[in-house]
């Protein structure tokens, strides 16, 4: 059973490392916003110092989106050493973490869950990962974001497969509960993204999203991107898969590029598989491919 609980703020040095950069942040500022989400437990602890905001109201917020598992059975888990290797792909794992020493309490696990008890509801009762808050689960993951060991037993795991694993951490028992080709996110530079929009049709084949606030954008602005101003981020972030869809490219644009990235990466962890961020944002736009769009 998936669980909804969200992390907590005291984030072990085990789930720091095991997802290494999993979580992406959008470092929303707004008191505003601050009080809509203050349900999320702060995620400081789990992100390099780099990505925490200098504001005076810090928030490093990680949102994750699961696939429908309503009205599905859930997946009787079996045990396996390991399946065929896989790369340009994402996997969603869930897990459970026993100490090096519990390898007595591991066993056991696994018998209950060959017995039909579902993995995530013995990472409540046992693990010692934070992740146990919510039922192990640990996201949507590609390679190069988990510790060596426990990435080489996900990626080798067949789907609904619970396979056992030993890290520096402990003892785990993971289960990959299932795959997608992996996203692509990546920079447009304003002169290709200005060739791009002299074609009409571009426009019924793509989705541009401005995510700068009003004001900014009544001093400078490009046909075509609908706003989403991130200090509104409450209001549209729940809603962005039924209003976008994640199967069109999707290019995001603000002044300078930087929280146009923020927002593509975070689109990525809610399954949009191609993202676009506009280089340098609509101030480069404006200095490299269109001086007609004013500065500010």
């Amino acid at each position: 059973m998936l669980r909804a609980a969200h992390l907590p703020p005291g984030a072990s040095p085990a789930l720091v490392a095991l997802k290494l950069s999993l979580i992406p942040t959008l470092n929303l500022t707004s008191p505003s916003i601050i009080r809509k989400f203050s349900s999320f437990s702060s995620l400081h602890a789990f992100l390099p110092k780099t990505f925490l905001p200098s504001s005076p109201y810090p928030l490093s917020l990680g949102l994750k989106r699961f696939p429908p598992m309503v009205a599905q059975p859930c997946p009787r888990a079996s045990f396996s050493s390991g399946g065929n290797t896989g790369s340009g792909r994402e996997i969603l794992v869930q897990h459970l973490l026993v100490k090096e020493d519990d390898l007595k309490l591991l066993l056991e696990l696994q018998q209950r869950i060959s017995g039909g008890v579902d993995l995530s509801d013995l990472a409540v009762e046992y693990s010692i990962c934070p992740s146990k808050e919510e039922g192990g689960m640990l996201g949507w993951v590609r390679k190069g974001q988990m510790v060596p060991e426990f990435e080489e037993a996900a990626f080798k795991a067949p789907l609904n497969k619970v396979v056992r694993c030993k890290t520096k951490f402990g003892w785990h028992l993971l289960q990959v509960i299932s795959e997608r080709e992996e996203s692509l996110l990546q920079d447009i530079q304003p002169v290709e993204l200005h060739a791009k929009m002299q074609d009409p049709n571009f426009f019924e084949e793509v989705q541009l999203i401005d995510v700068r606030e009003p004001e900014e954008v009544a001093q400078a602005s490009l046909p075509g991107f609908q706003v989403l101003p991130l200090q509104q981020f409450g209001n549209w972030g729940p809603e962005i898969t039924t209003k976008f869809d994640p199967e069109k490219d999707t290019y995001l644009m603000c002044h300078h590029g930087m929280r146009s990235l923020q927002v593509a990466k975070w689109l990525q962890t809610q399954g949009f598989k191609r993202v676009f961020n506009v280089s340098g944002g609509i101030h480069a736009y404006a200095t490299k491919a269109d001086p007609s769009i004013p500065t500010y």
